[in-house]
């Protein structure tokens, strides 16, 4: 068999990084868990045409067949696809399940997702996200936007990662403008504004013009707006210092205001007001968040959401919702790749048994079963070799500690490889430092 070929934007960690994802997943989970979002997972795949419901996505999803061996497999309506994100598939879950469900929803989900994009530095087909979403019926209250960066920022805040800014933006005020300066499409001007970061004013300027039909006036107005920033309540003033009036836009700033508020109240610096930050997806109906690591702001958002009013809905029945998405495949990706997290050893194994001789390896197992039996991560010596070897075999994969079983009614040992300390010990009343127990991730 030749060597196999890997294949780009599918991540596969090393075990040390691997322990590191395992470690960040539990400390997310964790948070959320303080938070009251309960767990959640849905299916891989969902109908192409709720996959497409989202907006500019249609060149990313992954279409399947059923079968292998079927070349012309379903087609139209019945066509499957991997879901792109957990945000629709999460709303098609609430309208199956609404009689079932509390509301308002709270609910968390860690899963792996598929886009069919361009891999580079942070960017991968496939990926772990880690969700939050509140959903209610028929209306959701607006302080629940303001919710949202709290759980995000305790989250990232417990993790080893660089400081985080969580950037928001509400639609409202984005929609009110375009419609107070008389632009006929505000959508088609919010995805333009979406791409300020990638082709620059005069670029959006075109843009503008070619989808939006904006006048040369109307796309000074729309940059000027978006220029807007601050990580207090001023950002207000400078929107109304630009002389636009309209209902939505009123409503939408004075929303903004209070996740701002909120926001500084319960972590100053954590949010700041961008005005830029549209959110390209079109179902977001107010506020909208970007997360950017400090020192790696060119890589964009690590974190992103918003609130959404029109996603879920049967019949008469609405259920509005906002959500946030933590993408730590990207986050870890970004940082591995700089060499900024790191494990204290290889392995989770704290103790390596030793084993005088073939025919006494039951007798190191039962004491391996002993240090298990009290938390502690044991293995057995995989040969009957030389002390030195085993001790070395321990060096090579980080393994602090090696317990020689006593012999001939000595007393058993256990060795800190690391100090050379070496002290009498009882598998049943042994204990290492925390500090060696675990792993330590930094």
């Amino acid at each position: 068999m030749s060597k196999p070929t890997p294949i780009s934007g599918f991540p596969e960690w090393t075990p040390a990084q691997r322990m590191i994802e395992q470690y960040v997943l539990d400390r997310i989970r964790s948070t959320f868990e303080l938070y009251g979002f309960a767990p959640l997972e849905t299916r891989a795949v969902e109908p192409l045409d709720q996959l497409l419901r989202k907006g500019e996505t249609s060149k990313e999803v992954y279409v399947i067949r059923r079968l292998h061996g079927d070349p012309e497999g379903p087609s139209g309506d019945d066509t499957l696809g991997l879901h792109f994100d957990l945000t629709v598939p999460f709303a098609r879950y609430v309208l199956e399940n609404a009689g079932k469900l509390n509301f308002p929803f709270r609910r968390y989900q860690i899963q792996k997702v598929w886009r069919g994009e361009r891999p580079q530095e942070g960017r991968y087909r496939e990926f772990l996200q880690a969700d939050i979403d509140i959903v209610d019926r028929d209306t959701l209250a607006p302080h629940y936007e303001a919710e949202m960066p709290l759980v995000i920022g305790d989250a990232l805040r417990s993790l080893p990662i660089p400081p985080v800014r969580i950037q928001v933006n509400n639609r409202k005020i984005c929609e009110g403008f375009y419609r107070g300066i008389g632009l006929t499409d505000p959508e088609a001007a919010l995805r333009a504004v979406d791409k300020l970061d990638k082709i620059g004013p005069a670029g959006v300027t075109e843009l503008l013009a070619t989808t939006a039909g904006a006048s040369e006036a109307q796309a000074k107005a729309v940059l000027a707006l978006a220029e807007i920033s601050a990580p207090d309540p001023s950002f207000a003033d400078a929107v109304r210092g630009l002389g636009v009036s309209d209902p939505l836009l009123d409503e939408g700033v004075e929303e903004l205001v209070r996740v701002v508020e909120t926001a500084a109240a319960h972590s100053p610096g954590l949010c700041v007001a961008d005005l830029r930050i549209a959110r390209g997806l079109d179902y977001y109906t107010g506020t909208v968040y970007e997360t950017q690591m400090i020192g790696y702001e060119r890589f964009g958002s690590v974190c992103s959401g918003g609130r959404y009013d029109n996603l879920a809905s049967a019949g008469n029945v609405r259920f509005p919702g906002v959500g946030i998405s933590i993408g730590v495949t990207r986050l870890l990706g970004l940082l591995f790749g700089a060499d900024a997290l790191s494990v204290s050893r290889s392995v989770p194994t704290c103790v390596l048994v030793a084993v005088t001789s073939e025919e006494q390896r039951p007798a190191s197992n039962r004491v391996a079963e002993a240090l298990r039996a009290r938390g502690i991560p044991t293995e057995v010596s995989p040969s009957a070799a030389k002390f030195g070897k085993q001790i070395r075999y321990a060096e090579r994969r980080g393994i602090p500690y090696v317990w020689f079983p006593g012999t001939d009614g000595a007393p058993d040992e256990v060795k800190d490889i690391r100090s050379g300390d070496q002290v009498p010990a009882v598998a049943g009343e042994w204990t290492p430092p925390q500090a060696d127990l675990k792993p330590l991730v930094g």
